[in-house]
């Protein structure tokens, strides 16, 4: 059973990432962006890049040419940091909010049709399994 778990798990994890995508097409997004763009929302506005790759776990070029597409979308801005002058703050624009509305809203829906008929107790089981095992790989670090 353990040696399927991983296997099942990554399973899941494209095909859920995958009809997200299909959903988000229209929006004109690549999975990189719309990610970036969850991330920074989570994390709070006004991350500085750095901040926000280490909370992606990427290398922060890989990062920059995210956000430099983002910017030019007209999604995000980058702000002077005011206590370092090299840094840059992370903000959602006014459109970026409104993208994360709709990305929100379809990802909350997509949420529903995928767990649809998993108990909430078993949920919770998974969630602690999931956080037990993140724990352990950041030991590995």
């Amino acid at each position: 059973m353990k040696d399927q778990f991983p296997f099942a798990v990554a399973r899941v994890t494209r095909r859920w990432r995958k009809l997200l995508d299909e959903r988000l097409k229209d929006l004109g997004v690549t999975q990189a962006r719309w990610t970036t763009m969850v991330y920074l929302q989570q994390g709070g506005e006004g991350l500085t890049q750095r901040e926000l790759a280490s909370l992606m776990a990427i290398e922060n070029p890989t990062l920059v040419r995210l956000l430099d597409s983002l910017e030019q979308q007209g999604l995000i801005e980058r702000r002077a940091c005011p206590n370092d002058r090299r840094a840059r703050r992370l903000h959602l624009t006014e459109p970026g909010r409104e993208f994360m509305e709709v990305l929100t809203a379809r990802a909350d829906a997509l949420c529903e049709e995928m767990l649809a008929g998993v108990d909430s107790d078993d949920i919770e089981v998974a969630l602690r399994v999931f956080h037990k095992i993140m724990d352990n790989a950041e030991k590995q670090k």
